[in-house]
């Protein structure tokens, strides 16, 4: 069975990237993709995603938020924060960057993306 990816990005071009990715990788399928922080919460509950993708900059609900009430509210499901930013350029420094993965947007790609799920799976 393949791994249920939920991608969340206020950017449809990395939206649209990072489903590309997701097809192309073996094992993996995009179960649907989110705009904003609330929208992700909503879209979890309803489509129970393996892996979120999670944008850490978004108006609103920003992706540090959202991956703080996540790790709460559905403990086995793989959060993985994505940024264009190294994880010590990320300000405020925040514990939930400590304990999720984070991997930078240019890195992304199928062999990152199993690498990820292979290492980090609950």
């Amino acid at each position: 069975m393949d791994v249920r990816v939920l991608t969340v990005d206020d950017q449809a071009v990395f939206r649209g990237l990072a489903r590309g990715v997701i097809d192309a990788t073996p094992g993996f399928e995009s179960v649907g993709e989110a705009a904003g922080g609330a929208e992700a919460l909503e879209a979890v509950d309803r489509l129970a995603p393996q892996l979120v993708l999670l944008d850490v900059r978004m108006p609103g609900l920003d992706g540090l938020e959202v991956a703080r009430r996540l790790r709460l509210t559905h403990p086995d499901t793989l959060v993985v924060l994505i940024s264009i930013d190294e994880p010590a350029d990320l300000t405020p420094p925040s514990p939930i960057v400590r304990s999720v993965p984070l991997v930078r947007k240019q890195d992304f790609g199928p062999r990152l993306l199993s690498r990820i799920w292979r290492e980090h799976r609950a």
